[in-house]
């Protein structure tokens, strides 16, 4: 008997949406665990390389940026844990409704509106994911461009190679915040683990973020297969009800054909 009840309970577990909320808490967790982080590290190279510093008052500048950032990664987090759970019941609850001869028509009739409800917002979620998929390769472009001019720095004697955040948007058109590979402070900044930590670190996050797309893309399969079986399920209920209607009005029919016959032989 416990054998057979584990059997049971394993044959309901949705796997596929199982191994897309592990894909996706895996992408999330890895996009704001590493994005957090390098956006730490990046405060860290600005202020000490570059050397600058927050803007007094409540004028908006690249250190308030990114902890705005911060706490959008915060949010992300939160988001995802629990969208991800609603993912998982609903797969149990779409299997459930699946295995026991498609259920209640009620049953499959929400299950239904829920599927078709969830491939709605998985829709929007994978494109704001596609959205920052995109948005995180650019910290990943500049720190490969910082990167690659300290590894020439080296290869190439006597060039003078710049780096001039204005390029990037990152301070005003006024302001000249660069690093030359003449200067003390390039030298250093190249030799500090601290660069190519928070270069890796970019990296694993739109990795992550890529990650999350893919677990949103099979969750639109999953969902869709979903709300197509449930969609079957309607129908074939709807064909045994009318097929157990009509087996009884046959029954009812020759039930008094045949009382008829027996109280006209009396």
């Amino acid at each position: 008997g416990c054998f057979e009840c584990c059997i049971k309970c394993l044959g309901g577990i949705p796997y596929a949406s199982l191994i897309a909320t592990i894909l996706l808490y895996a992408g999330v967790a890895l996009f704001c665990g590493c994005g957090h982080e390098a956006l730490s590290g990046t405060v860290n190279i600005l202020q000490t390389y570059f050397e600058m510093t927050r803007a007094a008052g409540d004028v908006i500048d690249v250190f308030t940026m990114i902890d705005i950032f911060k706490y959008v990664i915060y949010g992300v987090a939160a988001a995802f844990f629990v969208y991800g759970i609603l993912l998982m019941v609903e797969g149990f609850f779409t299997t459930g409704a699946i295995k026991d001869l498609y259920g209640d028509f009620k049953i499959t009739t929400c299950g239904r509106c829920v599927s078709a409800w969830f491939i709605m917002l998985t829709y929007i979620f994978m494109l704001a994911w596609l959205g920052v998929t995109a948005f995180t390769s650019l910290p990943v472009y500049m720190y490969f461009n910082l990167w690659t001019i300290c590894q020439n720095a080296t290869v190439v004697d006597g060039a003078n190679l710049c780096l001039d955040l204005r390029q990037y948007g990152i301070v005003t058109i006024g302001e000249e915040k660069k690093v030359c590979t003449a200067s003390e402070s390039f030298i250093k900044m190249c030799d500090s683990n601290e660069l190519n930590m928070t270069f890796h670190l970019f990296i694993v996050a739109l990795a992550g973020a890529g990650a999350a797309v893919i677990a949103m893309v099979h969750y639109l399969m999953v969902l869709s297969a979903n709300w197509a079986y449930v969609k079957d399920a309607c129908r074939m209920q709807k064909y045994e009800d009318i097929k157990s209607k009509e087996e009884q009005e046959l029954h009812d029919i020759h039930s008094t054909r045949s009382k008829e016959r027996l109280n006209a032989y009396t």
